[in-house]
């Protein structure tokens, strides 16, 4: 799968009415609906707000909304074309501003759909990289040389909490964690390892 690296917008202009389509990178259904009320507030003047969204590391995630359009004719349209990508954490909103001239269901299909394409193929892109959050605690005599380990392997921290011995929270590669727990326990003669946090607690 890919992600998102920017934004990106396409604006198609049919029959006076114009449709700007957006794509924004969400990590989650929740970030997708709390971005959808951002675009309905900033676009408060247009007539609808459509948007559709796929998520999680196979892009199993996945919803889209008309937002009053006929049935079938935006939201579903879009997330077809967002789906065809082989993009995850992924959002496009399409914010339409009628222009006075009625499109019918079939020019509703073809000017989302061609919407949705045209940021589609604007997108910026990366390979997906699963990642594993992680907590370690060390003395300060090794505080040092962790952190020349963790550079080496592209290790993001994320918090450094230093009290007794210094807590680090960060991620690694998915396909480097069972390394570096073993180096962490090499250079501290086994008594540091990494304890792997859930998700939600990351």
């Amino acid at each position: 799968m890919l992600v998102l690296d920017e934004y990106a917008s396409f604006e198609l202009t049919v029959k006076n009415s114009r449709f700007l389509a957006e794509a924004f990178a969400v990590d989650s259904a929740e970030e997708a609906r709390e971005k959808l009320r951002e675009q309905k507030e900033k676009y408060a003047d247009a007539s609808h707000v459509v948007h559709a969204f796929v998520v999680g590391p196979s892009g199993g995630v996945q919803g889209c909304s008309d937002d009053g359009e006929p049935s079938g004719t935006s939201g579903r349209p879009t997330l077809e074309v967002l789906k065809g990508t082989g993009v995850t954490n992924v959002m496009i909103t399409v914010t339409r501003w009628f222009g006075g001239t009625k499109l019918g269901t079939g020019g509703l299909v073809k000017a989302y759909t061609e919407s949705a394409q045209g940021v589609a193929a604007l997108m910026v892109t990366s390979e997906l990289v699963e990642k594993t959050s992680f907590e370690v605690s060390i003395p300060y005599a090794l505080y040092d040389q962790v952190k020349i380990l963790f550079d080496s392997v592209d290790v993001e921290l994320s918090d450094e909490t230093f009290g007794e011995e210094v807590c680090l929270r960060g991620q690694v590669r998915e396909s480097e964690a069972a390394g570096l727990e073993a180096s962490l326990r090499d250079i501290s003669r086994g008594k540091v390892g990494l304890i792997v946090c859930d998700e939600e607690e990351s």
